[in-house]
């Protein structure tokens, strides 16, 4: 590994355990990567999203963790048991954050699929799973809790389709978007008005 002039904790970047395993490590980097993608609409951060990347690069590769680590414990002093001793939980309520964003995606996506093929309502497995673009584990879980909560049913040719419930449920965080970007501030709404009750031209 070639030596930096500054030392950067890889780890804290990534808000892992210096002793967390290739999974949490991949979990750390969707999320983060996810987060701060180019093609993000609100938190795209193109300088982060490298960090990122490079961080898990090294970290993926035993051989170049291992003489990181090296660097890691004579930069911190410390030791990897008593090291970032709460990052794991961190990482999992991060979690809870992307998955509510992947059901809301899947939701709006089989939405339409009813909305604009109702006698075809059903999507094959395989195409939600590639447009959510997360793996066999995670798409697993997606699809067990909507269902669960009654929002999405395994139709009989195995294809997943939207219930009266998702439809439902879209239609009302939809409602509720679109009333929260309606939202106008007092402030803007009467900060201007003059003393005698009219508006300015």
């Amino acid at each position: 590994m070639e030596e930096s002039s500054e030392f950067v904790d890889y780890y804290a970047l990534l808000q892992v355990s210096p002793t967390c395993d290739i999974t949490m490590l991949e979990k750390a980097y969707r999320h983060f990567a996810h987060m701060y993608h180019p093609d993000h609409p609100d938190t795209a951060d193109v300088d982060k999203f490298q960090e990122i990347l490079g961080a898990y690069r090294l970290l993926r590769e035993p051989n170049a963790r291992a003489e990181y680590d090296k660097s890691y414990k004579a930069q911190k002093g410390e030791s990897f048991e008593t090291a970032h001793v709460f990052d794991d939980i961190r990482i999992d309520a991060q979690d809870a954050l992307v998955d509510a964003e992947m059901h809301e995606k899947m939701l709006y996506f089989l939405y339409k699929q009813r909305r604009e093929q109702p006698e075809d309502a059903g999507v094959m497995v395989y195409r939600l799973q590639r447009m959510l673009g997360c793996s066999d584990d995670n798409f697993d879980f997606h699809v067990w809790y909507l269902k669960s909560k009654g929002l999405i049913v395994r139709t009989e040719s195995g294809t997943i389709a939207i219930t009266i419930e998702g439809v439902d449920h879209v239609i009302s965080m939809s409602r509720a978007a679109e009333e929260k970007r309606l939202q106008i501030p007092k402030a803007s709404r009467f900060g201007d008005a003059r003393s005698d009750g009219t508006q300015p031209n």
